[in-house]
């Protein structure tokens, strides 16, 4: 199901025929660099990731993180969309892209349209984002699409420190 288009991008729902770009995308250096290791190593692993992340958030919520890919082709590039997690209060902007798409205004391009959907289309009142405290460009961008730093924040006493970004409408 088609969510967002915009000049370039479609944003659409993960299905499990996916599992070739998840399994590809999970394993990408700045993934595993700047998101984490969710140890997705094989198809299986790719399709249940599907199924019980963005599949169950879909049903239960009506949104979560869609596959972004170009018009042209439709090549998928990443993935962009919204969530929420027990850990944080607001709905979260989330965002990852291939290396070889990334610094071409993919991510721009994903993530505004995804803040101006959750505004207009889900009335969402507040959205927030986290990132690494050394992911530069992922605070550039947060930045970029309104978003403000608030704090750092710990989900965990003995995880990292996190970023914390907020706009609010």
């Amino acid at each position: 199901m088609k969510i967002i288009e915009t000049e370039r991008l479609i944003l659409r729902w993960l299905v499990p025929d996916d599992s070739a770009f998840i399994l590809e995308l999970l394993n990408d250096p700045t993934w595993i660099r700047f998101i984490g290791d969710r140890g997705v190593r094989t198809l299986e692993d790719a399709r249940n990731y599907i199924l019980t992340g963005p599949m169950d958030m879909y049903s239960r919520l009506g949104f979560g993180l869609y596959l972004t890919e170009l018009k042209d082709g439709r090549i998928p590039i990443g993935i962009c969309g919204l969530i929420k997690r027990d850990s944080l209060e607001d709905v979260d902007l989330g965002f990852a892209f291939l290396s070889k798409f990334q610094s071409k205004g993919y991510g721009y391009e994903a993530a505004s349209a995804t803040m101006a959907y959750g505004k207009e289309q889900l009335g969402l009142k507040r959205i927030v984002a986290i990132t690494s405290k050394d992911n530069d460009n992922s605070s550039k961008l947060l930045e970029k699409v309104g978003m403000k730093f608030e704090q750092t924040i710990k989900f965990h006493p003995d995880n990292e420190e996190l970023k914390l970004f907020i706009a609010e409408f």
